[in-house]
């Protein structure tokens, strides 16, 4: 028998070991009793964009006053270091309830095929989801054969083209409708002004353009075949996409490796560079921090050669395995995919809503627009934005651009691409 000393060292040493093998997950259930009334949103919406985030979270704390709601937003432009931030929590055990993800390949490629996802299908069958809410087509690109993983609460466009009227008119030009008008018509007779004919930037805004002219040679068919394994990388249509990409960067800035995307913009709104293909959070841009006008001051057209086509970025939320406040989170997910939360959210941001029965009345100019293309375009995946390539692509990618701006080999890139798709199962 152990006496009172003996007993209470031994004990001590038990509760060690149990600590150091289970500690995490004592500390975890600790955790949720004493914080069951919480709920922690992780996102990269931060500075001009914090004030949608703010307008839903106040919805939901006015609909859950008992809930404590946690911002834990980590700026930087497309969730760079937010991802990062993620990737140590989810791997390390401790994922916030929710949090901010492309929709499509970015969740699907990462974490549902890392298992650290929870199937939404019921949540979208209780909130009658499935049927003329969402295009079917947007529900197809957030699901696979095993379930649907995440719920979406923005639509941006990514293949527009922005410029100034006046400026056009001055110039004698207007927005090319494909890229041969372009290449051929445009951008010298803007070039033999001294204007740049094609705004761009740093190496994301080299992708976001890429995209763009990938969609217009390919068409919808061939660009969605390319992301299902059907179409090689190294096909003569693939091919045509980088040698006509070749081209158009001929009419781009020397310095743009060292711009940002709002030096890029800012190009156009000076009246230096013709036009400029990104997202259409430059709406935003161009309303918020230059006091522009649409329809007067810039206008917008679909990217050339893209009309009647609309790819989509889409940020979403979804259920992670694992989360503190599983309850509290669905009660945010069907919040996120409600109209009331849907057109609070999207006006301040700039976006639209994913939903077909949004209230046109609550939205700008912009977006009134677009809107109406959703509702009556096809719909095709953003590259740059996650939707169609996961995360590891996208990543490696990058790399990719940047060593084609700098060698412009077209013949060399289709064959890295190739292989990044079979190292990424895009090619099996």
């Amino acid at each position: 028998m152990l006496n009172a000393g003996k007993f209470n060292l031994v004990l001590f040493i038990v509760v060690l070991v149990t600590v150091g093998l289970f500690g995490s997950s004592i500390f975890t259930i600790a955790g949720q009793a004493q914080e069951k009334d919480e709920l922690e949103i992780f996102s990269w919406w931060a500075g001009w964009e914090a004030p949608a985030l703010n307008a839903l979270i106040n919805l939901y704390e006015q609909k859950y006053p008992d809930v404590k709601v946690i911002n834990a937003a980590v700026a930087g432009g497309a969730g760079i270091h937010a991802k990062a931030v993620l990737k140590t929590r989810i791997l390390g055990g401790y994922p916030p309830d929710t949090f901010q993800v492309h929709a499509g390949q970015e969740l699907i490629g990462t974490w549902v095929k890392a298992n650290r996802m929870e199937d939404l299908t019921r949540l979208y069958k209780e909130e009658d989801w499935l049927e003329e809410v969402f295009p079917q087509k947007l529900i197809d690109l957030l699901s696979t054969k095993e379930g649907i993983w995440s719920v979406p609460l923005t639509i941006h466009r990514s293949n527009i083209m922005w410029y100034i009227p006046d400026n056009l008119k001055k110039w004698g030009v207007e927005p090319p409708g494909t890229w041969d008008e372009f290449l051929n018509e445009t951008a010298p007779k803007l070039e033999e002004q001294g204007i740049i004919p094609l705004a761009m930037g740093i190496n994301w805004t080299a992708q976001h353009l890429w995209e763009s002219v990938g969609l217009a040679v390919l068409g919808p068919d061939k660009w969605e075949a390319l992301w299902s394994g059907e179409l090689n990388w190294t096909s003569p249509e693939a091919v045509k996409v980088w040698e006509v990409f070749d081209k158009i960067l001929e009419y781009t800035p020397e310095n743009a490796p060292s711009l940002s995307s709002q030096d890029a913009a800012s190009l156009v709104s000076n009246g230096k560079a013709g036009f400029y293909i990104t997202g259409d959070w430059q709406a935003g841009y161009m309303v918020i921090t230059q006091k522009l006008k649409p329809k007067e001051d810039f206008d917008w057209v679909p990217s050339p050669g893209t009309k009647g086509v609309f790819m989509i970025v889409c940020d979403s939320f979804g259920l992670p395995k694992g989360a503190p406040h599983r309850e509290n989170n669905i009660k945010f997910l069907k919040l996120v995919g409600s109209k009331e939360g849907s057109d609070i959210f999207n006006p301040p941001k700039g976006s639209i809503s994913p939903r077909l029965d949004s209230d046109l009345s609550k939205y700008g100019a912009y977006q009134r627009s677009a809107i109406k293309d959703w509702r009556e375009n096809r719909i095709v995946g953003s590259l740059v934005h996650g939707v169609v390539g996961n995360e590891g692509f996208m990543n490696d990618f990058a790399t990719v651009i940047e060593t084609f701006l700098f060698n412009r080999n077209p013949d060399q890139v289709v064959r890295a691409c190739q292989a990044l798709a079979i190292e990424y199962g895009i090619i099996e």
